[in-house]
Parts: structure tokens; C-alpha cells; sequence
């Protein structure tokens, strides 16, 4: 029954790996989820390879209890218990055949079951990629949401369902992955906490003289020679041997006997400059700290009276038969431009059946090498992501002719659904998604018509998953992304959410300061050109780290081909 029960485990092992196997785990939550179950598989072996070794420790202990008796006895009076005859023949019995037998009981593997299913596993396991991947994310999150180190460590985060917390060990590990990509300023934070917590008396394998080791350098890197030196002197005092140390504080104090002989006019000037180089800094990425105050729900709030253009109402789809008599609920997001909300526009078993479909098929987000036209990981996206034809599920149709039936736009050739899903901290840092495109397609072009349609995306946001600022259409003066589809321009955007969020999550439009919050079963929509076929640079937008919970989302990206009539130019670029 063991062998059998060893067997199956190897075996099971041996199965959902390779229906299961997956790379780059940190950019899908949805994958990682596969690791829970695998995880949970070893634990299980784990403890079936404990029964095993208990049983025959137990075993041992009976063998032993009894022979300490037995010699106990036997040593008092060795003559006198080997005139027994039975005393003597089972002493022969003991030392030539028995202790031989507990001797291979002794050595038996009781292990081989476990190692067997940790060698299979193991080769689908998460990587260092992954470990550095979820570690980078926690430290994105950090910034995004203007988290401390003592909040993030101890798990104190809004929405929480399991809470969990970061040791010291913890706190070291994510330190030293900062201090690889030379990040001084994360690699101070966390080498700060971990030395926190094991001063209040938290046991850990973290040494606080390697601690002191990497925290002094990084203050160092970022200039504070008064603070690496005081690190270093306490670093000194758990170690005074230690070589490095030594010669660091030679050299700091060298340094800093220098500065003091420095002209203190030159020394004011270069402090000067650094502050005006600090603000030059500071004023570098407008956009990103708009974006991130947007994420925070920190934005610009609008005004009254354009509040008062907002309405919600009951939309048919401009009398679109399907909804005449069961039109759906409809509310303004924002008016410039347009952001149109969609309620219970999509059904719980429609989300699941849309993930069910996507899922297996999920892969790292990838690009196309401007020089080369080879395909490259893209690190400024960190998801993956899986595209839906109509033809393989009534389900997907069914959605694809809801969006055409409500927006009045021609689908069949736009991309197909996107299926997206993001994995710890995933981002998809500021881009234009519109295609850089030279002829404008504002022509009633029936005979060049072409069917050519793209996937349904759908994406999942997991633990701070997030799509950076980013245009949905292309624009007119760069080279023509969409060319090879030849259907024109993104002239607009769906974008269904496919699950709720506990916090973060958000997608917002940084030149106009909106913020659209994620909720299950809604979609938004709006248009990413002008009637006239221009691109409006105000839609510029992105999806914010998901702090805690899991984001689904899927998208249906609407080209100019086919909307001729349906969306007539106008006499204006910018109308």
C-alpha cells in the first residue's frame, strides 16, 4: 500500500507539471495560483515521508526500551543469566542475526518517495527571475502607494484577506535584491528594517553584521558619509576583525578630512548645485507622479459644473432592437474625453468561461525589436496575456456582437479579445497603444475592405498588477503598427472588469487627471481618435498597481476599418 501510495504521488507529480508548465510565475497571478496546488503537493509528501520516519524511529525506540532491559539484567550477573540456556542461544541469535537486521533498518531510505517528487517538481519551480520580479514589485508598490517599510513588513495593508508579514530574513533578502540593481535608496529602507526588527528582539538567521555591511555602503552611495560611518563604527563593534569594515572606515575618514579642508564658499556653491539638481530631478517625470497620485486617489478632483454634465441613464444602443425593451445601464465617467460606463454588462459565468479559455494559453507579454523585428520580453509590461476568436466559443461571440450592438461600431475588424492577466506588481509602463500611422482611413473604402480581425484579451491583475499610462490608438507620425491588419487606426476601446478589487487597481488618464475604479461585471469605453481620424493624445492612460487583490480585465481594441459610415468624418482634426 505504501509503494502503491509513493507511486501515485510521483505520478500525479509527474502529470499536472507539464498540463501546468509555465514560465516567468511573478507576471500572472492566475499561474501562481497553480503553484499553491504544487506546494500543497509536497507539503502532503512531506508529511507522508514524517510518518514514515516516526514509524520506524518508533521501531528503533521499542528495540532499544527492550535491550536496555534486558542487558540491565543480564550485566548484574553475566554467569549466572547465560546458565539459562535459552539466555545464551538468544544472545547468539541477538548479536549474529537481529542487531544485523536493526542495523538496515537503520540505514533504510525513508526519503525516496518525497525526493522523488521534489526532483520532478523542482524543474517547474519559480526561478531567481521570479524571486527578483516579486521582490522589484513589492518595492514598485512601496512608491506607488507611499508605503513604509514597517507598514509593507508587517502586512498592515487596506482590504487585506490573509494577512501575512516579512521577516527580518525577509526584510534582508529584499534589501540585497535592491542593492544588485544598485538601488541604494530601496536597499537602505529595507536593511533599515531588518535591522529594526532584529533589535526588538526578533530571532532570525539574518546577521546583523552583514546588515550593517550593505546598509552602510548604500548610505554611503547616496552621499551621507556622516551616517556610513556611524553604520560602520557599530558594524566594527560586533566585528572588529572584519576587513572590509576597516578598510571602508579608512577611507571614509579620509574622505571626510578632505571635506573639512574644503572651501566652505565652493562647499555651499556644490550644495547649491545639488539642490537645483535635485529639483531638476524632481521635475523630470510630471507625469509619472500624476500617475501615481492618481493610483492613490489623490488626483484632481472635477469641478462642480462638470460634475453636473454627468449623467447615468437607461441606453438602448440608439435603438438597437436587441435593447429597446431591456436597455442596460449606462453612466458618464468623464466628459473630455468621453468615458462611458457599462453595469452588469457582462455575466459571472460569462467572466469564468472567458478565464477557463484564456488561461491555458496566457504567455509573457512580448515586442517587437524596432531594429531587428525579433520578438523581446517586455520588462516595461510585466503580465501575460491571451487572444479570443469569436469562432471558438458562442460565448466570445456572444460579447463581440454586445460590443458592437452598444458602441454601433463594425467588429469585425477589430482585434479579437484580449485576455490579460497581471501578475505581482504587473505594470505596463506610460506608451501609446495606438499604432503610428501615415494614410488617414476616414474614406468610405468598401472595395479595400478587409475582414481582418484581432483577439479578445482579457487580462487578470494580480498583487499590485498595474497598466502604466498608455494610448489605446497609433498615432499618424510614427510608422504604421497596424499596417499588416489593414484596418486602420484604434479608433476606440473596450475594456471589460472581470473581477473586483480590494485596493489599488485603478485606470487613470494622467493628462486629465480621471481615475475609473475597477468593478466586476462593468465595462468602459471610449474613443482613442477624433471623427477626422486624429489621435486624442488626452486618452493617454493606465492600469495601477493592484496593492491587494487580483484584477481580471479584458479588452476589445475597435479599428477604422468598416466604421465609414457609422462614424462619418468630421470637418475638423480635433472634432
Amino acid at each position: 500500500m505504501a509503494f502503491n501510495k509513493i507511486w501515485y504521488t510521483v505520478a500525479l507529480g509527474l502529470l499536472l507539471p507539464f498540463s501546468y508548465a509555465h514560465t516567468d510565475f511573478f507576471t500572472s497571478i492566475g499561474h501562481m495560483t497553480d503553484l499553491i496546488n504544487t506546494e500543497k503537493d509536497l507539503v502532503v509528501s512531506l508529511k507522508d515521508y514524517i510518518k514514515a520516519e516516526e514509524s520506524k524511529l518508533e521501531q528503533i525506540k521499542k528495540w532499544a526500551e527492550k535491550l536496555d532491559q534486558l542487558t540491565d539484567t543480564a550485566t548484574k550477573d553475566p554467569e549466572g543469566f547465560l546458565g539459562h540456556p535459552v539466555n545464551a542461544f538468544k544472545l547468539m541469535k541477538r548479536l549474529n542475526t537481529e542487531w544485523g537486521e536493526l542495523e538496515s533498518l537503520v540505514l533504510k531510505d525513508m526519503s525516496d518517495g518525497f525526493i522523488s517528487n521534489m526532483t520532478i517538481q523542482r524543474q517547474f519551480f519559480p526561478n531567481d527571475e521570479d524571486q527578483t520580479g516579486a521582490a522589484k514589485a513589492l518595492l514598485r508598490l512601496q512608491d506607488t502607494y507611499n508605503l513604509d517599510t514597517d507598514t509593507l513588513s508587517r502586512g498592515n495593508l487596506p482590504g487585506v484577506k490573509h494577512k501575512s508579514f516579512l521577516t527580518a530574513e525577509d526584510c534582508f533578502e529584499l534589501g540585497k535584491i535592491a542593492y544588485t540593481e544598485a538601488d541604494y535608496y530601496h536597499t537602505e529602507l529595507w536593511m533599515e528594517q531588518a535591522l529594526k526588527q532584529l533589535d526588538e528582539g526578533e530571532v532570525s538567521s539574518a546577521d546583523k553584521v552583514y546588515i550593517l555591511d550593505y546598509l552602510s555602503y548604500a548610505v554611503y552611495q547616496q552621499g551621507d558619509l556622516g551616517k556610513a560611518m556611524m553604520l560602520t563604527k557599530r558594524l566594527l563593534e560586533l566585528d572588529p576583525e572584519h576587513q572590509r569594515a576597516n578598510g571602508n572606515m579608512k577611507y571614509f575618514e579620509y574622505i571626510m578630512a578632505k571635506e573639512k579642508e574644503a572651501n566652505k564658499s565652493s562647499t555651499d556653491s556644490e550644495d547649491q548645485m545639488e539642490k537645483e539638481t535635485e529639483v531638476k530631478k524632481k521635475d523630470y517625470l510630471p507625469e509619472r507622479r500624476k500617475y501615481e497620485m492618481l493610483c492613490r486617489g489623490e488626483g484632481l478632483k472635477m469641478t462642480p459644473r462638470r460634475q453636473k454634465r454627468l449623467f447615468c441613464r437607461y441606453y438602448d444602443g440608439n435603438r438597437n432592437p436587441r435593447y429597446i425593451l431591456g436597455p442596460v445601464k449606462q453612466e458618464d465617467e468623464w466628459d473630455k474625453p468621453r468615458i462611458v460606463r457599462f453595469l452588469d454588462i457582462i455575466s459571472d459565468e460569462e467572466i469564468e468561461t472567458v478565464k477557463e479559455l484564456a488561461k491555458p494559453r496566457l504567455r509573457r507579454a512580448t515586442i517587437s525589436n524596432p531594429i531587428t523585428g525579433a520578438l523581446e520580453t517586455a520588462h516595461y509590461r510585466i503580465s501575460k496575456s491571451a487572444w479570443l476568436s469569436g469562432y471558438e466559443s458562442p460565448v466570445v461571440s456572444r460579447i463581440n456582437t454586445r460590443i458592437q450592438d452598444l458602441t454601433g461600431l463594425d467588429v469585425s475588424t477589430a482585434e479579437e479579445l484580449q485576455v490579460a492577466n497581471y501578475g505581482v506588481g504587473g505594470q505596463y509602463e506610460p506608451h501609446f497603444d495606438f499604432g503610428r500611422v501615415s494614410p488617414v482611413f476616414c474614406l468610405h473604402l468598401f472595395l479595400l475592405h478587409k475582414h481582418c480581425v484581432s483577439l479578445f484579451q482579457v487580462a487578470n491583475y494580480g498583487v499590485g498588477g498595474q497598466y502604466e499610462p498608455h494610448f489605446d490608438f497609433a498615432r499618424k507620425d510614427e510608422p504604421d503598427a497596424f499596417k499588416e491588419l489593414g484596418t486602420g487606426n484604434r479608433i476606440a476601446t473596450w475594456l471589460f472588469y472581470m473581477s473586483d478589487v480590494s485596493a489599488g487597481g485603478a485606470t487613470v488618464f494622467p493628462e486629465v487627471g480621471a481615475s475609473v475604479w475597477p468593478k466586476k461585471g462593468t465595462a468602459v469605453f471610449w474613443y482613442n481618435l477624433f471623427p477626422s481620424g486624429e489621435g486624442d493624445y488626452s486618452t493617454r492612460h493606465a492600469a495601477c498597481p493592484v496593492l491587494v487583490g487580483n484584477k481580471w480585465v479584458s479588452n476589445k481594441w475597435l479599428h477604422e476599418r468598416g466604421q465609414e459610415f457609422r462614424r462619418p468624418c468630421a470637418l475638423s482634426e480635433l472634432e
